[in-house]
């Protein structure tokens, strides 16, 4: 990361306009199409470099800002310039302290201040009409939100893509707790390590304890905002100051975002539909069947040439329809009903539906039993539709030595990393540290559209560790593929933001996440259920201590319980989306 002083930046800028006089009309071959290095001041005297390419003809234009931490000469920014053809000017600009810009890269806060001078100053320019749209994925999706809190008159639209909506949940922690351990190393590993550093292979930090000095292993030095973060593993004042989703009433201009349902990301981006979408605010989105880049292909699942999308072409029609009903007096927009555009896994199609969770949904659910051999594929463990009549136990031994690997999912945000997607999950389950359970096959089709989640009655030697929940389509050759997961840190089960230990050996009912789907197991499959209490390098390891987790070197095992009988009644609970002329009673004969 390099940083221009103010001169040389004049400098810098000076020559890269070459002769380029202030355009006050329509452009001639003399005048240039690509200004490069302009110096973009904010508030506080630090300028921000960025590039404004013109479209070929024109006079004033609205313009499309993109704003990136990862250098606006990055290739994958070309994809932008699609706008200049709609004619927008194309306005690339690296936040604060990355690349050419000037200042302190810091907390996601920074970017709400500094998208708001960059509108302001984008508006001034006189090639510009007044009027300014955004688009970017992930942290280029992020710093749109930011801007739209500001409420700046000249920003008209936004278009967020796999961008989420709260900070500590987002690109931190888990909505059980857990810390995305590979996601946020490995991105102070690509992007924050220092200029001579070799980048060190995934193993050589996931590994490192404690965890706070994870850090210096990941990007060869400390870092301010991986500190902060993990001095804060609770939900409380320092993250809510940087959540979104508790200031998303003051987003006042059309949304149209993009998600995944294999990005971790698309619980959060369906939270910011629905909210948006309660609040009668102007908002469309669309989730795929996507990872955090919508283009990487699954090793096991392809969904089909209809999953792809021209997201450029759509972002172009949406700035399009928001500058035709956008005024410089205020910010008028007719009335718009809030649509959410889904992709359904398994007849892989896209569906419209209007609101998040579906009221429709049909919350079914199958019971967790076995004679206490649960463990592996190969133990007996079962779903039943039927609530259990008994039950024995299952338990086996968590070793934060040796956890259980990660395998596929809603994973950001580096594929060669860490895969994500529906992988294969057959040699996970031979572990006896997995309970699997499986239901009998499936008689019809059952659709399954909303946020999965797992009750479990469990007991644990130690007063604080995990424990995971997989949902799996098993087809009738026994292949495993991964739907989606999640993972509850005991300390957090009854609040993110208050922990509270458990007693030792003593039942407890905890409700597991296991992140958000539209997927149809078809006839003939089977839905299983894996139930663990690690899913590594995606989170971290708890080492069962109750201690900050990130400050502890010793590791600790823990002997788990599951439960399952009539006092306990354990269940993966589905939302179930019914046909209309079949009752979900037909799916699964009594």
């Amino acid at each position: 990361m390099r940083v221009l002083s103010k001169s040389l930046l004049a400098l810098f800028v000076a020559a890269m306009w070459v002769s380029a006089a202030p355009q006050t009309g329509k452009q001639t071959e003399a005048q240039p199409t690509v200004r490069l290095g302009l110096a973009v001041p904010m508030r506080d005297g630090v300028h921000l470099a960025a590039d404004v390419y013109f479209p070929e003809t024109g006079e004033r234009w609205p313009a499309v800002l993109v704003r990136t931490p990862y250098s606006r000469k990055a290739k994958s920014l070309k994809s932008y310039l699609y706008f200049r053809n709609s004619g927008y000017a194309v306005v690339l600009e690296d936040v604060r302290g990355r690349f050419a810009s000037e200042g302190t890269f810091g907390s996601i806060d920074q970017e709400g201040p500094d998208g708001n001078d960059t509108i302001n100053w984008i508006a001034e320019q006189p090639w510009s009409n007044g009027r300014v749209v955004m688009a970017g994925s992930s942290y280029l999706g992020m710093v749109q939100w930011w801007a739209a809190l500001q409420d700046n008159p000249h920003l008209v639209a936004i278009s967020p893509m796999c961008s989420g909506d709260d900070e500590y949940l987002d690109r931190y922690y888990s909505t059980g707790g857990a810390l995305q351990l590979a996601h946020r190393l490995s991105w102070l590993s690509e992007s924050m390590k220092t200029p001579l550093a070799a980048r060190p292979a995934l193993g050589d930090y996931i590994w490192h304890l404690p965890l706070r000095s994870a850090d210096i292993a990941a990007s060869g030095r400390p870092l301010t905002l991986w500190r902060t973060a993990i001095a804060h593993p609770s939900d409380d004042a320092y993250w809510h100051a940087r959540s979104i989703r508790g200031q998303i009433r003051k987003v006042n201009v059309p949304v149209l975002s993009f998600g995944g349902w294999f990005d971790e990301y698309a619980e959060s981006d369906l939270d910011a539909f629905a909210r948006l979408s309660l609040q009668d605010k102007h908002v469309e989105t669309w989730i795929g069947p996507w990872a955090h880049n919508p283009a990487y292909e699954f090793p096991t699942r392809v969904f089909g040439p209809q999953a792809s999308l021209p997201i450029r072409a759509k972002q172009a029609d949406w700035f399009d329809s928001a500058l035709h009903e956008h005024t410089l007096l205020g910010k008028l927009h007719k009335s718009h009903e809030s649509v959410l555009h889904i992709f359904v896994m398994g007849p892989d199609i896209w569906r419209d539906e209007y609101e998040w969770p579906l009221a429709r949904s049909r919350y079914t659910s199958l019971y967790l039993a076995s004679d206490g051999h649960a463990n592996s594929a190969s133990g007996d463990g079962v779903l039943r539709w039927d609530e259990p009549q008994a039950g024995t136990a299952d338990g086996f031994a968590y070793d934060p030595a040796r956890p259980v690997p990660t395998a596929g999912g809603a994973i950001c945000c580096n594929p060669k990393t860490l895969p994500p997607g529906p992988l294969e999950q057959n040699l996970i389950e031979q572990r006896i540290d997995v309970l699997v359970y499986t239901s009998e096959p499936l008689h019809e089709p059952i659709e399954v559209t909303g946020v999965v989640r797992v009750i479990l009655y469990i007991a644990t030697s130690a007063n604080d560790t995990d424990f995971t929940a997989k949902l799996v389509d098993v087809d009738p050759e026994g292949r495993a593929l991964m739907v989606t997961d999640g993972i509850q840190r005991l300390r957090y089960r009854l609040s993110l933001a208050n922990p509270t230990f458990v007693k030792r050996n003593t039942p407890y009912q905890i409700n597991v996440d296991a992140g958000v789907t539209s997927y149809v197991f078809a006839a003939g499959h089977r839905l299983r259920l894996e139930v663990s209490s690690s899913n590594f390098p995606r989170f971290d390891r708890n080492l069962n201590s109750t201690g900050p987790n990130a400050g502890q070197t010793k590791l600790a095992k823990a002997r788990q319980t599951v439960f399952h009988d009539p006092r306990y009644p354990s269940a993966l609970v589905l939302p179930v989306i019914p046909k209309k002329e079949v009752e979900v009673s037909r799916i699964h004969p009594r």
